[in-house]
């Protein structure tokens, strides 16, 4: 059985070493501060089922308009 969306699988510490390996190694990560005047937009954002994939879709959809 699969685990579903939001379920915790117990992980091996070499399992749990290898992701923090490869997340070191080959990811990026970007924090944003949202200061209180931001709330509109931090409320917006918290609907989203997925905060990374709507940002990165803004990104590229902004992208194509600026070469298109």
């Amino acid at each position: 059985m699969e685990p579903t969306k939001g379920s915790h699988v117990a992980r091996s510490d070499a399992a749990k070493k290898a992701d923090a390996k490869y997340k070191a190694e080959k990811t990026k990560q970007l924090v944003i501060r949202f200061y209180p005047g931001d709330d509109d937009i931090l409320d917006h954002l918290q609907n989203q089922d997925s905060k990374q994939g709507y940002i990165k879709r803004l990104i590229r959809e902004d992208m194509e308009a600026s070469n298109g």
